[in-house]
């Protein structure tokens, strides 16, 4: 299987101000889904077949 895509840390102070408020119940880590995302557009997966260490599926694709 490929290696993990992380983003760094430059990256993500670049788009955190479009992430939502929390409010109520803690937010997932916002790096690990957005990197579960790119890495499933990059290498063609179905959401499904995302490695676990990015999080439950459902959670990477809503």
């Amino acid at each position: 299987m490929t290696d993990l895509f992380l983003l760094s840390e430059a990256q993500m102070c670049r788009i955190e101000p479009y992430f939502p408020l929390s409010h109520g119940v803690p937010r997932v880590d916002d790096r690990r889904v957005i990197s579960g995302i790119v890495f499933v557009i990059r290498n063609g997966l179905r959401w499904r077949d995302a490695p676990r260490e990015y999080g439950p599926h459902k959670t990477i694709y809503n």
